[in-house]
């Protein structure tokens, strides 16, 4: 977080997280049919069966990252021929099974019965599945979500709807389990319940100074990949967002000068979060929010919440399997962009060329002219690597950020004159 001090939210969130790999192992170990998902497979599809369990090999190779790791996991894989400039996530992940988890801070991930990629985040995913696919023989089931250039069609939709009905029949069918749609529903809603409650933190953002840093949000999206669907998600984001609007009632901010308000657009550099975050205080900046983690729960082209109506959670869940940046098109990136800009007063966008995330990065350059030449707005693009600290040179970034900032001064005093 952007603080040493850990906040009540941060000790939970400590609680919750420990728990939930705790009791992954506890019931992988006692017979649960065990299951690994890319970041947007719908997991709440599993509270509708009795006893499946999910991991997400993401999300664990995030927390590798940012326990200074992650770069010690990926060498795991390189040594065993991976190449270097795979996806960092992907090499954490196999390198962490080539040990069975031995320097993991979770002992690693239970072995699975069943791998959930989908191709529309990132096709390496089904790749990198594909791996573990060959090396144990356990059944690999793709949904393909298709690309979305402009917002969902209703031919998507309802094939969207049919890949979710497919993965039930093909969990209901490998483990003998009866799926169950009104669990299914109550996770669904809880997950809702959760995203109106983490957009109402994100949006105490819109305050200046700022009540959070991005860095904060980093941190706390990790229940929505671990424990979607769960009373414990809702809860967690609630005790959120009312500490963030308890700090803006008492003037307790993050960046108490903050004189620069950042947006970051890509994956969180885990291995940086307080490095980063410390030295942007130091310059009077805060990061206030991030592509990466306002887009949960929307749809296409916006950062605003899908209004749901509490009704059909399958068309709940196939309408927003879209929701994070990666697949979408130029059109749609910049209008959420825009729109960000506006709502919280963002003076400046750092984009951060990721070198293990060719999806999220590929269009970046032209985000950025068109940032700077539509909106006038300066933006920097430096080069970072979420996972592998190998690949990101502090001070170059910084020399950039830095450059960025002097750009606004600049700006503001042309304004004055």
């Amino acid at each position: 977080m952007a603080t040493i001090n850990k906040t009540n939210a941060g000790k939970h969130l400590t609680k919750i997280i420990t728990k939930g790999y705790m009791d992954l192992h506890q019931k992988a170990a006692q017979g649960a049919f065990s299951v690994w998902i890319a970041i947007n497979v719908p997991a709440e599809i599993f509270a509708g069966f009795d006893n499946v369990v999910y991991a997400v090999p993401e999300s664990h190779a995030a927390l590798c990252a940012g326990k200074g790791i992650g770069a010690q996991m990926c060498e795991k894989a390189e040594r065993i021929g991976y190449s270097m400039d795979l996806c960092s996530y992907a090499r954490i992940d196999i390198g962490n099974t080539t040990d069975k988890g031995k320097d993991s801070p979770t002992f690693g991930l239970p072995k699975p019965d069943l791998l959930i990629s989908n191709n529309n985040n990132c096709s390496l995913l089904t790749k990198w599945f594909d791996v573990h696919h060959r090396e144990w023989g356990v059944p690999h089931f793709i949904m393909d979500i298709p690309f979305c250039y402009e917002p969902q069609n209703k031919k998507d939709h309802s094939y969207i709807v049919s890949q979710i009905q497919a993965l039930i029949r093909f969990i209901e069918k490998l483990s003998g389990q009866t799926f169950n749609v009104d669990r299914y529903n109550e996770a669904v809603h809880y997950s809702w319940q959760g995203a109106l409650q983490w957009k109402r933190f994100l949006n105490t953002a819109r305050q200046t100074p700022s009540p959070i840093t991005a860095f904060d949000s980093f941190v706390h999206m990790a229940p929505f990949l671990t424990l979607r669907g769960t009373p414990e998600l809702k809860k967690h984001f609630t005790l959120l967002a009312d500490e963030a609007e308890e700090r803006s009632a008492r003037s307790d901010y993050p960046v108490p000068k903050e004189s620069y308000r950042l947006f970051w657009d890509n994956i969180a550099p885990w291995h940086q979060l307080r490095k980063m975050s410390k030295r942007l205080k130091s310059l009077n900046a805060n990061i206030v929010g991030a592509s990466y983690t306002s887009c949960i729960g929307t749809i296409e082209g916006s950062f605003d919440l899908y209004e749901w109506d509490e009704s059909d959670p399958f068309d709940y869940i196939a309408r927003t399997m879209n929701c994070y940046i990666c697949p979408h098109g130029m059109e749609l990136r910049h209008s959420s962009m825009k729109n960000a800009i506006n709502d919280f007063s963002i003076d400046g966008i750092i984009f951060a060329s990721n070198r293990s995330c060719k999806p999220y990065s590929i269009s970046q350059m032209d985000q950025q002219k068109r940032i700077s030449d539509h909106l006038g707005l300066p933006a920097v693009l430096i080069e970072v690597d979420h996972a592998d600290v190998r690949k990101y040179n502090e001070e170059n970034a910084f020399l950039k950020i830095e450059a960025l900032l002097e750009t606004i001064d600049a700006r503001r005093s042309k304004r004055v004159v």
